[in-house]
């Protein structure tokens, strides 16, 4: 049966030979999905001390992990599901002892100890994941697997352009144990023209319901913001499940859960 080219480019986000040819056509250059190190520092210091496990996951050609090391820290793994660029990016750093890149899906990180790291920091891995084919199972295993990899108190770091209408339900999927804190940053490049409702520091923690969406009113500035999930896991229920019966039935009601 033959596929749509829809299909075919939905298969192609979860697919190392899709990754492969995209890493061989763009040879040496390097390229920074969504924000630079430069913006995510403040975060990132925030909460990963220097002296922490770090696995970058969907590292792809990135100089973020390059950027970190510059800024003092010293043990980053990082890990794609191509080859091509793993190589690649091994060769380049090899002067670098802080940075070790292997080839590795993060649908299956069973190379990995179980708590083997203090942070995981993602910047486009599960939105390309879910922007696939069985899209839901991937992201499902992906998140198994990142939460089962990291210690108890330890951060999960989601940047991405989902927001909590579409991310949080998947973050608290079952076995997932997190206290989540959610940012919300512009794009690169965006200039603010004023008259926005909700001007706010970016280091202002956005307030999330019960329901872990955004508050009724809450204005963005940026309409194509990105999304700081910080995720630390816990031990027991999950971080903002906190709900009574009546929260979780007007929960489902206003998610579609």
């Amino acid at each position: 049966m033959m596929m749509s080219s829809s299909q075919r480019n939905a298969y192609s986000y979860g697919d190392a030979l899709y990754w492969d040819a995209r890493y061989l056509a763009d040879g040496n250059a390097s390229f920074d999905w969504y924000q630079r190190y430069s913006a995510l520092r403040p975060f990132v210091r925030n909460y990963v001390p220097v002296s922490a496990r770090v696995l970058m996951v969907g590292c792809g050609n990135a100089v973020m992990s390059e950027d970190m090391v510059k800024d003092g820290y010293i043990d980053i793994m990082n890990i794609d599901i191509s080859s091509v660029v793993t190589e690649m990016m091994r060769k380049k750093y090899t002067h670098i002892p802080q940075l070790r890149y292997m080839q590795m899906d993060v649908r299956d990180m069973s190379f990995f100890d179980d708590e083997s790291f203090d942070c995981v920091i993602d910047k486009g891995t599960l939105d390309s994941l879910m922007c696939g084919v069985d899209a839901t199972l991937s992201a499902s295993r992906m998140l198994e697997e990142v939460n089962r990899l990291i210690r108890p108190g330890g951060i999960y770091m989601l940047i991405t352009y989902g927001d909590p209408s579409v991310r949080i339900p998947r973050l608290n999927q079952p076995g997932c144990n997190w206290n989540i804190i959610l940012y919300i940053i512009p794009r690169p490049g965006f200039q603010s023209h004023g008259g926005c409702s909700s001007q706010r520091s970016i280091m202002e923690p956005v307030p999330l319901t019960k329901c872990g969406q955004l508050p009724s009113g809450f204005v963005l500035e940026d309409p194509d913001s990105h999304y700081i999930y910080v995720c630390e896991k816990e031990h027991g229920l999950l971080g903002i499940a906190h709900s009574t019966p009546d929260e979780e039935i007007a929960c489902r009601l206003l998610t579609g859960r």
